[in-house]
């Protein structure tokens, strides 16, 4: 069961990870791979809103979407955007990464195979991922401007969308704990982060919803 204190500090953790950035014309978009379709469907009308001339979906699988994206998430996404009317010569696939950081280390990769000028990147992420995905995006790729993306949603929204309440807030848990603790580690800029908001994840950890932490000791 989750309480309404539960509640109350997931929300504290939602509103943290939004960055707020107001979406501009960039380079290329890069469409961060999950169990979430909707970080597609975005990419997508951010594309036709002209916002990015090219994407890049990029993504394994996890063990929370290989039975749901068999193929690999940035196939999956690939698929998706095709279905929306994505022409297919504006796709780039990167099929290997499995974190966040191989995520932009690999999509780069792509990007300077292919000889594309980027001098700023559209980020799309999960609602609940904008901070982390674009902290570890300034520190692997310092040399663009990065502008971060979402599905515009509230977390009682986004809770629906996907259907499973603890995992949605372990995820919120699991992501701030990477806020604070691979700026250590060199693997995204450091961010200040609020007392109210350390206050609810230390809380959130007392009350179980662990299942996304990493052990400070593990890599990237």
């Amino acid at each position: 069961m989750i309480s309404e204190q539960d509640w109350q500090d997931a929300q504290l953790l939602w509103d943290y990870q939004q960055m707020r950035h107001e979406p501009r014309p960039c380079s290329v978009s890069i469409g961060l791979g999950s169990h979430d379709l909707g970080v597609a469907d975005t990419t997508v009308e951010l594309y036709r809103r002209g916002m990015a001339p090219l994407i890049v979906f990029t993504g394994a699988t996890s063990r929370t979407t290989r039975d749901r994206m068999p193929r690999g998430e940035a196939e999956h996404y690939r698929d998706r955007a095709l279905e929306l009317g994505v022409p297919a010569d504006v796709i780039l696939v990167e099929p290997k990464a499995r974190n966040t950081g191989e995520n932009i280390r690999f999509s780069r990769a792509v990007l300077a195979e292919r000889r594309v000028p980027v001098s700023s990147v559209l980020l799309v992420s999960k609602p609940y991922e904008e901070r982390r995905a674009y902290a570890t995006a300034r520190k692997l790729w310092p040399e663009v401007e990065w502008v971060s993306a979402s599905t515009p949603m509230t977390l009682p929204e986004y809770l629906d969308s996907i259907g499973d309440e603890r995992l949605v807030v372990d995820m919120l848990v699991g992501a701030q704990q990477r806020l604070m603790v691979y700026p250590r580690q060199g693997f995204m800029i450091e961010q200040t982060i609020p007392a109210d908001v350390a206050s609810a994840f230390e809380r959130l950890c007392r009350e179980g919803f662990t299942s996304r932490l990493v052990s400070e000791a593990a890599g990237h």
